[in-house]
């Protein structure tokens, strides 16, 4: 189930550019480039090593804008394309489908440049060792805004490799010995591990905060979902102390991204980022991760401040998902593209004329004042939605009531949704990924559990279904799926997420199934990724292809690390079962990555979770009569907190593994067992006694 298929290639051929035969949609989208290029194989890797060429190593997605345009200008070019061919052997990777690759060398482009990366991400390799000597990301056909013309850059790279073999080789082995030692963070000694880095971690995020648009940081702002997470968890953890500094940090943050340019008002879900601070005009390519990630911020926001634009925020994203990225036979595809008609946005921004001419004069009145429609364009020329007034005020202003302003204002969405859905769509990466389901499988079964839609949960159940029969082969996981078949055995992130999306769906549903797929994935995760010598977990698998570095990812990027969501969802396993070694492995992931949590625990939010529960486990197995259980379950729920965990099993539920056979309902009761880690209390049998346990 490898993703390429290798061929050999004698040092006497010419390459031809072979990328149509690939799954993967963005090496698809690059296959009528003059450009030979290859995907990451054998035998590629091979020729370039027999013929002493240095690799061009292309990183990328289909929804890239910004690898659309460096495309078009250069990898489309025949005179570049020439100069590519002769002095290089050129090599296209997808970083949705192999994101090991892209880990890896986007963290070197970080070390040889000391910035920031993304992408696109241009790398120049040593054939004989695969270590990079010079990279950097998108660079223009003709030298500006301060980059050399790529040729230039083609030139240079390629007389520099062929002049400097020593100097080369010399760096390389400086690389991989910083790439080997970030693998390898130093550890804390065996004392106990304290609350300290939560209470910084709590400093430090409201040093980061933006206090007139909410976020964190400047310009690019994006979501950041551990962040917006981790301030939601220290609230809920600490409430009795009355954060309330906390707690507006958090509702600034969710009303100002609805209420923005990165929300789409028409159709619901959320873009990437913004180019600006104030959440006003995107990167307009949507994200599967993204969606997923903030469907469960706004879900459990409004367990501690309930507000109905949190749960319009849901339905509407999830409604976005069924519409636009839900696969026929279950799952959910990876990636809207940014561009359509080959210009960035234009399937979101609007004419103002063309506005007028699809809505009545009352329907145009209501959307322009409610979305800016009469203020000055804001995106080239061009509107991009974005509500700049709440619908109370601008009722007013209009002399109208609310209930009339609310219906001009709905059936003006609709029309303009409606001629919307008539443009030329933006193309759509049909990957499903394993990873970034897993995200979606824990915000659909939260969003069940906190608005009351067994829908959505089993929305969840399907999707777990759908990983199950099409990803889980022969006991291992994949990565993604792809025209019909598992490619790519699976990362860190894979497993780890969808760990912790079980776990969570389990407590929004019980299914002794779901129990023993986590319990699978829990110790395959500890056969093929675990560190046993110094603890946490490699990104990549023992029996994967080995690269220049096996990268231990501790910090939070888009997406929340593997280890930190691994050392949650194991501890939460290792309590639910009683299962020693589950809970050992997390606290040595902890330790191992302690010296990242005292240094800079805001950039480390899943680990302080994973810390958090670690210090003040709390688990409530609640067992009796299925038509019982759901009363005792609003009970915890009224009283939810984000490091407890309830699951609700049914006294049906048969053969279940380790301390949970020990622990059963009475005939017509329900008993509720409460355990702070290895501590349980007595089994409770009325809702009074465990309303009180709930509220101390």
């Amino acid at each position: 189930m490898n993703h390429t298929t290798d061929v050999a290639i004698s040092e006497n051929t010419s390459l031809q550019n072979t990328l149509a035969q690939e799954a993967s949609l963005y090496l698809r989208q690059h296959a009528e480039n003059p450009v030979a290029w290859q995907a990451w194989n054998d035998a590629a890797l091979a020729k370039a090593k027999q013929e002493n060429k240095p690799i061009l190593l292309s990183i990328g997605y289909s929804a890239c804008h910004w690898c659309h345009v460096m495309a078009d200008e250069s990898f489309a070019d025949e005179e570049t394309a020439q100069l590519m061919n002769d002095r290089y052997i050129n090599i296209k990777v997808d970083r949705e489908e192999r994101p090991d690759l892209d880990k890896v060398y986007q963290t070197a482009h970080q070390l040889l440049s000391r910035r920031g990366s993304g992408w696109p991400l241009t790398v120049f390799l040593n054939p004989h060792n695969l270590t990079p000597y010079f990279s950097g990301m998108y660079f223009p056909k003709q030298a500006a805004g301060g980059l050399p013309a790529f040729k230039e850059i083609l030139q240079k790279a390629a007389d520099f490799y062929q002049a400097n073999t020593a100097a080369i080789n010399e760096q390389n082995l400086q690389l991989q010995n910083a790439l080997t030692k970030l693998s390898n963070p130093e550890t804390t000694p065996n004392g106990p591990l304290t609350a300290q880095p939560l209470l910084a971690g709590r400093r430090q995020l409201a040093a980061l905060f933006d206090p007139v648009y909410g976020g964190f940081g400047n310009a690019p702002k994006f979501p950041q979902p551990s962040k917006i997470e981790r301030l939601m968890r220290w609230y809920s953890h600490s409430k009795q102390h009355h954060d309330h500094s906390g707690l507006a940090m958090l509702q600034t943050t969710l009303a100002a991204m609805a209420n923005g340019g990165i929300y789409d008002q028409l159709a619901g879900g959320f873009f990437r980022y913004t180019v600006d601070a104030a959440w006003r005009i995107p990167h307009f390519e949507k994200m599967l991760y993204d969606n997923a990630q903030l469907l469960a911020m706004y879900a459990q926001a409004h367990a501690f401040a309930a507000n109905p634009l949190y749960q319009q925020i849901t339905e509407e994203t999830i409604a976005w998902l069924l519409e636009d990225m839900q696969a026929p036979q279950g799952g959910f595809y990876a990636t809207l593209d940014a561009d359509s008609e080959h210009k960035e946005g234009k399937y979101y921004y609007w004419d103002q004329a063309e506005v007028k001419s699809l809505l009545t004069k009352d329907e145009f009145a209501v959307a322009a004042l409610y979305f800016g429609l009469d203020q000055s364009a804001n995106f080239e020329n061009h509107w991009h939605l974005q509500i700049q007034q709440n619908i109370s005020n601008a009722a007013a202003k209009l002399n109208l009531t609310v209930k009339k302003f609310t219906a001009l204002l709905t059936s003006a969405k609709q029309k303009l949704c409606q001629a919307r859905s008539q443009r030329v769509r933006p193309g759509r990466d049909e990957k499903i990924i394993t990873a970034w389901n897993a995200l979606l499988i824990k915000g659909l079964a939260l969003a069940g559990m906190h608005f009351s839609q067994p829908k959505f949960i089993t929305l969840a159940q399907q999707t777990i279904d759908f990983i199950y029969k099409n990803l889980w082969v022969n006991q291992r996981l994949y990565a993604n799926y792809q025209q019909g078949q598992a490619r790519n055995l699976a990362y860190l992130d894979d497993y780890a997420f969808l760990l912790d999306a079980l776990l969570i769906s389990l407590q929004a549903q019980w299914r002794s199934k779901d129990l023993q797929f986590a319990i699978a994935l829990a110790e395959d995760l500890l056969l093929h990724f675990e560190d046993k010598a110094v603890g946490g977990f490699f990104f990549t698998a023992n029996d994967q292809e080995p690269l220049i570095q096996r990268p231990k990812p501790l910090q939070d990027e888009a997406i929340p690390a593997g280890n930190g969501i691994a050392a949650l969802a194991l501890l939460r396993l290792g309590h639910l079962l009683g299962e020693t070694r589950y809970l050992q492995a997390a606290e040595k992931t902890l330790r191992m990555a302690w010296g990242s949590l005292i240094n800079a625990p805001a950039n480390h939010c899943s680990l302080l979770d994973a810390l958090e529960e670690y210090l003040y486990p709390q688990i409530i197995i609640l067992r009796g009569a299925e038509k019982s259980l759901p009363k005792w379950r609003e009970l915890c729920q009224k009283h939810y907190s984000l490091q407890r965990t309830v699951y609700a099993i049914p006294e049906q539920a048969t053969e279940l593994p380790g301390v949970l056979a020990q622990q059963a309902g009475e005939k017509n009761k329900v008993l509720a067992y409460v355990c702070n880690g290895p501590q349980c209390l007595a089994p409770i049998d009325n809702l009074a006694k465990l309303e009180e346990i709930l509220t101390t």
